[in-house]
């Protein structure tokens, strides 16, 4: 006879299932790759059988693998040394601190070589704090690395900083015209200041050298091992294909796609990743969506569990720090931005949109639109529901990426077509100071607005945005609770603070809906897949600040055990 019992049993705990009635049990019993039970202590000791793995919990907590539903893997993987260097806070505080990461980088290169880093940030730059408006410029880089080309790519990835001399190799000077929806800022004479914003970036970006096909899939062995410690089971790559074709090292594009595929293909894929399709770039039209598409169709995979390509990602305007979010009300010191797609007036940028939107619809993807602005996040909502009405599709779900200025009419909209949105509170945290200057205390306050989400019916799923913010899912739980400042600790909207039990569905069973998948992943819950998360502590009533300082304990992907501090 053959054995039936439980391959692995978690007991003694509290497993928190996230299910419909978000009820807790003690132990749960796994059987090869699914969950075969979950009940009290006594039960699931009852079926252990002599080979069955038993794991004393003592009280600690089980949850669903974590599903980080925003998450550029490969480009994480690529941000990072020994791929570039660490400009980020709290690496660096200042320009000058930035200077001699860079000079240091330059002195150990061979000549000419390419120095490309990540992660400044204006908000932490001593500099720029003390002269209000000020940004870094490309003599602060000129003096230390004068025969190097220097690319910094900003922590949001709306920006890059660069030196005279990349300035000089990629031909940028006073006569260089921007892409659609770019900006190269310029000093009183013209010159380039070396800030590039949105799509002017690609004109940097694109001179870069790019990793080989081994080393992509080295980047994404090294993430998914990561995501593993810290209880990461399933992610959303939102964005793979030849609108990435000129992004940091191709970290958004087609070469990536190929590289997740190759890892799939001979079972090396450790986690569960969900893909959108990027067809065009920042600054595309319907064209290159129409294009994108025919060139990348939909490859079938060998286990749609692990790799599946489910949907379509189009940007619709910038970002809010660099004030090219799309804003009814304009930004403190004037400006209202505007789209980042084809077109040379606000009119025909609204048409391009639109029909962007509408192809992805009519090719029967999911669609998920970085949008940011108010102004423009009604646009995109309109456009969904413009799309729907002429090609009448059942459950589409499409959503909105990031919606931080989303406002109640639109939220409204989006729970009666159920359609979602995809917020980053751990970006919250992290400029939440800066944002009061940029358009103010109320609007900053208000921003990201899951409260209000949440109470209008939306599956709201939370994400890191890796590389933006590292993917750590407990400071995005906490920052949904505080509402606080990464730098202050200042509270900004405490109106918009949620509870736990809605801070862990998203993170866990609302990303899986956002996956077509709620009904094999996303709650520890009899017949789904085993995917668990393992805390050193009871979660439960635990001070919400403590929960940065959570550890995770084991990770069990598949019925396995992945990672086991």
């Amino acid at each position: 006879m053959s054995d039936t019992s439980p391959t692995l049993v978690l007991t003694g705990g509290q497993v928190i299932t996230v299910d419909a009635g978000f009820s807790v049990a003690e132990g749960v019993a796994v059987r090869g790759r699914e969950i075969v039970a979950v009940g009290t202590d006594a039960e699931m000791r009852a079926l252990a059988g002599p080979t069955t793995r038993i794991v004393e919990l003592a009280g600690r907590t089980v949850l669903p693998g974590i599903n980080d539903s925003h998450l550029h893997g490969a480009a994480y993987g690529l941000s990072r040394p020994p791929f570039a260097l660490d400009v980020g806070h709290p690496a660096v505080g200042s320009i000058a601190d930035i200077a001699g990461v860079v000079g240091a980088a330059a002195r150990a290169a061979a000549p000419g070589d390419w120095i490309v880093g990540l992660g400044w940030d204006p908000g932490y730059l001593a500099e720029c704090l003390a002269e209000p408006g000020r940004l870094p410029h490309r003599a602060d880089l000129d003096a230390v690395a004068p025969g190097h080309p220097v690319c910094l790519t900003d922590f949001s990835q709306h920006m890059v900083w660069a030196n005279s001399e990349a300035l000089r190799r990629c031909g940028i000077d006073a006569d260089t015209v921007a892409p659609d929806g770019g900006v190269v800022d310029r000093d009183p004479d013209g010159r380039p200041t070396g800030i590039l914003r949105e799509a002017a970036g690609v004109l940097l970006q694109a001179a870069l050298p790019s990793p080989t096909v081994a080393q992509r899939r080295q980047a994404i062995r090294n993430v998914v091992a990561e995501l593993h410690s810290r209880g990461i089971t399933s992610y959303t790559e939102p964005g793979l294909g030849p609108g990435g074709a000129e992004t940091l090292f191709g970290g958004l594009s087609t070469d990536n796609w190929t590289a997740y595929a190759d890892l799939a293909a001979v079972g090396s894929l450790h986690a569960r990743v969900s893909v959108l399709l990027l067809p065009a770039p920042m600054g595309g039209s319907a064209d290159d969506v129409r294009k994108g598409l025919a060139e990348l169709h939909r490859p079938e995979s060998a286990d749609p569990r692990r790799l599946n390509a489910i949907g379509v990602k189009i940007f619709a305007d910038g970002v809010p720090p660099n004030r090219t979010a799309w804003m009814n009300e304009p930004y403190a010191g004037g400006g209202h931005g505007s789209l980042c797609v084809h077109g040379h007036t606000p009119d025909l940028q609204v048409d391009e949109l639109f029909g962007m939107i509408r192809i992805a619809h009519e090719a029967g993807y999911q669609l998920g639109v970085h949008v940011t602005g108010d102004r423009a996040i009604d646009l995109v909502v309109d456009a969904f529901t413009a799309a729907q009405e002429a090609v009448p599709r059942a459950d589409a779900r499409h959503y909105v990426i990031h919606g931080d200025f989303i406002g109640a009419d639109s939220l409204a909209r989006l729970a009666a077509h159920g359609y979602g949105v995809n917020m980053n509170p751990a970006i919250k945290w992290t400029i939440s100071d800066l944002m009061a200057e940029v358009v103010g205390t109320e609007r900053s306050a208000y921003q990201w607005p899951a409260r209000s989400a949440f109470d209008a019916g939306v599956a709201v799923c939370a994400s890191s945005d890796a590389p933006i913010t590292e993917p750590d899912w407990r400071q995005g739980v906490a920052g949904m609770l505080l509402r606080e400042s990464k730098a202050s600790g200042r509270v900004s909207g405490p109106e918009q603070r949620v509870e736990l039990a809605e801070a862990l569905r998203a993170y866990t069973i609302n990303p899986a809906r956002q996956d077509f998948a709620e009904e094999w992943k996303g709650s520890v819950e009899v017949g789904k897949v085993a995917d668990l998360c393992v805390l050193d502590r009871p979660l439960l009533g635990l001070d919400p600040h403590e929960i940065t300082g959570v550890g995770v304990d084991m990770t069990v992907f598949d019925g396995g055990v992945v990672f086991e501090r």
